[in-house]
């Protein structure tokens, strides 16, 4: 191996994901490693497009966004396309986020609201047996 090489294991290894994650990501074509036999090389070029891929999924973005905008990087146009349509892709994201945890806060809320409730029904109900006896 190389210097400028990693082989599956490294990969896993350094990036904590499995060897089927990086044979998936293989198959999807986000990854190109230099095969050898049954032997998988991963470059620098591999070991960076992983990293944003990573990345990527953290945000909740799709393979498929994430493939897209990999595939920009060789425009040509030193990754202005590349860096205007992920700085979309990402607003529209973080928008989905935001409205997500919204979502959340409000069903949070009535979630406590009804936790009050119940706890206030189950007190009542104790006093009502408690005078009872």
């Amino acid at each position: 191996m190389s210097e400028d090489t990693m082989t599956i294991r490294e990969m896993c290894d350094a990036y904590d994901v499995t060897p089927r994650t990086l044979r998936f990501y293989e198959s999807k074509e986000l990854l190109f490693p230099i095969r050898e036999g049954q032997k998988r090389l991963f470059t620098k070029r591999d070991r960076a497009r992983l990293k944003l891929i990573l990345r990527g999924k953290r945000f909740g973005f799709s393979l498929e966004e994430i493939r897209q905008l990999l595939d920009l990087y060789d425009m040509g146009d030193q990754q202005a396309t590349q860096m205007q349509r992920t700085y979309q892709v990402a607003q529209h994201r973080l928008k989905d986020m935001e409205e997500q945890r919204d979502e959340l806060n409000e069903a949070i809320h009535d979630l406590r609201e009804q936790l009050k409730w119940g706890e206030q029904f189950i007190a009542d109900l104790q006093d009502h047996k408690d005078a009872a006896q």
